[in-house]
C-alpha cells in the first residue's frame, strides 16, 4: 500500500498518479487533499508520512507545486526519508543509496509522463545496503540527537 497526498497545487498530478498506479494493480491510501481549493501542505505531508512511519503503508508519494514544502513536512516525521525527485536518476539513486521511503515531486516541475517514470523507478529500485547502510543509519541517528 502506498500513502499518497498533495496540496491543491499537486492535486491534479496526485489524481493522475493514483489512477496510473491503480491500473497497475497498486493500491494507494489517499491522505488528501481532495480538490484544487487552496489548502496548507504540511497537514497532508504529515498524514502520509505518519502512515509510512507506522508501517500502515510501505511507501509514500507526496506532491505540491514544487515538491519542496511537502517534502520538508514529511521529513519532520520520525523515521521518514523523503526525497524530492525531478528525474528518474535521482529516484533510482535515492532508493539505492538513501533507502528513501517516500518520494516527493513538484507538479509544477514534472509533467505526467515524467512523473510516471519517476514513480516507477522509485518503486522498482532496491536499496543496495553495504556502505550505504552505515550512512542511512547515521542519518537516522540524527533524530535521536534532539
Amino acid at each position: 500500500m502506498i500513502a499518497i497526498a498533495s496540496d491543491h497545487g499537486g492535486y491534479p498530478l496526485k489524481e493522475h498518479i493514483k489512477a496510473y498506479l491503480a491500473a497497475k494493480g497498486i493500491t494507494c491510501q489517499d491522505f488528501g487533499t481532495d480538490s484544487t481549493e487552496s489548502c496548507d501542505y504540511p497537514a497532508f505531508g504529515k498524514a502520509a508520512a505518519q502512515a509510512v512511519a507506522s508501517g500502515q503503508c510501505q511507501w509514500g508519494i507526496v506532491i505540491c507545486t514544487t515538491g519542496i514544502g511537502i517534502s520538508i513536512a514529511a521529513n519532520k516525521v520520525r523515521g521518514i526519508r523523503c526525497a524530492l525527485c525531478g528525474d528518474p536518476l535521482s529516484a533510482s539513486l535515492t532508493r539505492r543509496h538513501n533507502n528513501a521511503n517516500m518520494l516527493a515531486m513538484g507538479a509544477g516541475i514534472v509533467g505526467k509522463n515524467l512523473a510516471e517514470n519517476i514513480v516507477d523507478t522509485f518503486l522498482n529500485t532496491q536499496f543496495e545496503g553495504g556502505r550505504h547502510e552505515r550512512r542511512v543509519n547515521a542519518l537516522m541517528a540524527i533524530e535521536n540527537d534532539w
